[in-house]
């Protein structure tokens, strides 16, 4: 046996073949339209669908319930109260422009009217008078020209600029200086014994009949829609303010009930002042409206309908009157066919005006609700039965040659028709000032009813919010 020396060198270890190493991992190719094996990172859900899954989640927990239950009622009671302020705010202004805009501009239309009118009347009968024109006649169509251009100024500043009530105004801007030239032409040729000054007052009188009162009565029309409009808008019941009180009220008795079952508490402080806030809109809402309505229709149907009916009538009477001293001015020559006859033009015109101013006492009458208003159209009616007397006798005596007669019996200073036209004339200022009264107290108020409601509904519903809010706080501070 071979002993091998230890030299104190280590072992050698027999050396280990090399393995293999192993192929390294090949990725196969992704076939056309083939979809790889590792999914897209899934999309983040948007804040609206995470809240709506917190919203469901919490729906499931009663703190969670009442969270969602103290904010819809919150909602519910300042909705209401919003749409009932908005609500009655236009009808409180709708109500303010019945009373202190739209019917007094319908007003100054019937004055413009008038004023045109009377001022056609008082030249003629100035015409008639010659050299003789009394100074109180000539003051008086002074007077009415001055009024016809004051209140046009006023609707002027009151109309909506571009409006068709602004073109007629224009209009009639422009023909008044026009038509006072040529009444100042017929006065003046009249003075010097020109029997062309029976043409000028003739042409005047067709400006003025044919285009100044046309366009008058047409701005009256125009503010009589604009007043109808206003009523129309003030006096509809506010459904959709009513609807959601309604239901504004249901809720918050649900709700009241569903927290005494759950916790046999007869009453939650927040939600009965939430509660009564709003039983306090509701019932203002209602009962405000109902009287305003109440008061605005009783100012259209005792006010607006009477003095439109008596503008008629003074305008008929008006026109009566004219037509009936131009009757004298013309002397036959103006006329105009009636079936198979022959008649004189301003006489046939005159019958007309007064058939319409006695239909239109008639109705005056009629609508007339208390023995102040009824008494001057009663009158009237007699003055209007006089001058139709005096009238046929004046034309008795024009048709007989005796015209200076006729002309005493038409503008003279005793027993003549003027005294009659003057007393209609007096009468139906007396029942229009009446009316106006009975207007303005009965739109007022309307007006006042709703006075601080829209407020007053604002107010309330922050309250009862703020009530909701806090009733169902309390009830959330039982689950800390």
């Amino acid at each position: 046996m071979t002993h091998t020396p230890n030299t104190g060198a280590p072992p050698t270890l027999p050396a280990i073949p090399p393995q293999p190493s192993a192929p390294a991992p090949t990725t196969a190719p992704t076939a056309p339209g083939s979809r790889n094996s590792a999914s897209p990172p899934a999309p983040r859900r948007t804040a609206f669908a995470e809240g709506v899954d917190q919203l469901r989640h919490a729906a499931t927990t009663e703190p969670g319930r009442l969270r969602i239950m103290g904010a819809f009622l919150a909602a519910l009671v300042v909705a209401f109260g919003a749409v009932t302020a908005w609500q009655m705010t236009d009808r409180a202004t709708a109500s303010d422009a019945v009373l202190t805009s739209s019917q007094p501009l319908t007003s100054d239309a019937a004055d413009i009217y008038r004023s045109l009118a009377d001022a056609n009347t008082a030249a003629s009968s100035g015409f008639l008078a010659g050299g003789q024109e009394s100074a109180a006649t000539r003051d008086r169509y002074e007077r009415d020209i001055a009024t016809a251009a004051a209140k046009l100024v006023n609707a002027a500043a009151n109309a909506a600029p571009g409006s068709p009530s602004t073109t007629t105004i224009t209009k009639l801007n422009r023909l008044l200086p026009e038509y006072k030239g040529l009444v100042e032409r017929a006065r003046t040729y009249n003075r010097q014994g020109y029997p062309v000054g029976g043409a000028y007052l003739r042409y005047a009188n067709e400006k003025m009949q044919q285009e100044m009162l046309p366009a008058a009565q047409d701005l009256y029309t125009m503010e009589n829609e604009r007043l109808r409009a206003d009523y129309a808008d003030a006096t509809p019941y506010p459904w959709p303010a009513i609807a959601l009180g309604l239901a504004t009220l249901a809720a918050l008795v649900w709700a009241q009930r569903r927290t005494y079952l759950r916790t046999n508490r007869v009453l939650n402080h927040g939600l009965v002042t939430a509660t009564t806030a709003t039983a306090v809109v509701l019932l203002w809402l209602t009962a405000g409206h109902a009287l305003a309505r109440d008061h605005l229709n009783d100012s259209y149907d005792h006010g607006v309908r009477s003095l439109a009916v008596l503008h008629d009538a003074r305008i008929a009477s008006l026109k009566a009157r004219g037509n009936e001293n131009l009757t004298l001015v013309a002397r036959g020559a103006e006329t105009t066919k009636v079936g198979d006859r022959t008649l004189d033009a301003y006489d046939y015109d005159f019958t007309r005006d007064i058939d319409t101013l006695a239909k239109g006492l008639t109705h005056a009458q009629r609508l007339a609700d208390d023995d102040t208003g009824e008494k001057p159209v009663t009158a009237a009616v007699g003055n209007m039965t006089e001058w139709k007397k005096r009238h046929a006798a004046a034309r008795e005596q024009d048709e007989n040659g005796n015209y200076q007669q006729a002309l005493d019996m038409v503008i003279g200073n005793r027993n003549a028709t003027g005294e009659c036209f003057d007393a209609v004339d007096r009468n139906l200022a007396t029942a229009l000032a009446h009316e106006e009264a009975e207007f303005a107290s009965a739109a007022g108020d309307g007006r006042d009813a709703l006075t601080g409601l829209p407020t007053g509904a604002a107010v309330l519903a922050v309250l009862g919010a703020a009530g909701a809010v806090l009733g169902i706080g309390r009830r959330l501070s039982e689950y800390r």
